[in-house]
């Protein structure tokens, strides 16, 4: 019979597992999936034909044949690990690979234009790409490099083998018709309940955690309309009297784009972060610590993000 092949990429797991003597705990360090994990030692077994770990009173422990093979791979991935750090160099100004971002379509037109300025700038022949993915493709495209952070709002990669740094603090405006008749800079409880709506949905957004705020305070709003796409929403709000509450750059980035609409703050002040989230795999990557620092310093810099201060007159019923 052929020998068979070994699948070098298995031999940090086979280390992971003996530093740990616990499937979970080895995931974790290696910024995987406990399955995955379980899978690459099924594939170990087969190739070394031999249980490798067994279970222990508190754990896994390695049989004799594992700790050989720990024995024989440790230094060889430290030498590797060392010579490719060493050899590790991010250069903006001459690279030519995609930087591929995570936003969402409301963050993509809100927040995009700066960021891109930005890159053509400290990057100029880095070409930009960004992607809008489900929570879950989200979350397996970063770990794999694919895409190399999300910034944003994503509640859902509040995880432990992910990253995030704060970009700024946000809230939400309301949308109007220049001229309409309950516009008011801060809109008053009366006026905001007097008001008919128009409500985005959005899951796992920050759309929904406006939602559940109005739920929770038994605002009774009058909703006129349900609409999951926020680009028409300038078009239906500047030719009738329905208003709609969005995160406060996307009003006044609307507004800005045309005088048939107006910018007014709700009778209440809610807000949440914006962070950059990246995978753990690349904490120490120089190309993702350059990435963190670019967005860091396009969201610090542009201080139209932070909602405007002022008194909230809603009371809590």
């Amino acid at each position: 019979m052929a020998p068979k092949t070994i699948d070098l990429n298995l031999l940090p797991i086979v280390v992971a597992l003996y530093d740990e003597l616990s499937v979970s705990r080895a995931a974790r360090q290696l910024g995987m999936s406990q399955p995955a994990v379980s899978k690459a030692l099924r594939r170990l077994r087969e190739t070394f034909d031999d249980p490798l770990f067994v279970r222990g009173p508190s754990g896994i422990v390695p049989t004799p044949r594992a700790r050989a093979i720990v024995r024989a791979a440790r230094p060889h991935l430290q030498h590797l690990h060392e010579d490719l750090l060493k050899g590790e160099r991010f250069d903006p100004a001459t690279s030519t690979r995609a930087i591929v971002l995570g936003l969402s379509d409301i963050a993509e037109m809100a927040f995009l234009p700066s960021i891109l300025a930005h890159l053509r700038v400290h990057a100029p022949k880095c070409p930009v790409t960004t992607v809008s993915l489900s929570h879950a493709q989200l979350a397996a495209e970063l770990e794999s490099g694919e895409v190399d952070a999300a910034a944003g709002y994503y509640p859902s990669l509040a995880q432990r083998n992910f990253r995030s740094r704060r970009l700024s603090r946000h809230g939400f405006a309301c949308l109007t018709r220049e001229g309409h008749p309950l516009w008011k800079s801060r809109m008053t409880v009366a006026a905001y309940l007097a008001a008919e709506h128009i409500v985005v949905r959005r899951e796992g957004r920050s759309q929904e955690m406006l939602e559940r705020f109005i739920e929770r305070r038994k605002m009774r709003r009058k909703v006129a309309m349900y609409t999951s796409n926020v680009l028409s929403v300038p078009f239906i709000v500047m030719d009738t009297d329905l208003v709609a509450t969005l995160p406060y750059a996307v009003v006044t980035r609307f507004a800005s784009i045309t005088s048939k609409v107006a910018a007014a703050l709700p009778p209440f002040d809610l807000t949440y972060e914006l962070k950059v989230h990246w995978h753990r795999r690349f904490d120490k990557e120089p190309r993702s610590i350059w990435l963190r620092e670019q967005l860091a310093a396009v969201f610090k810099d542009h201080h139209w993000l932070e909602p405007p201060a002022g008194p909230a007159p809603f009371l809590e019923s």
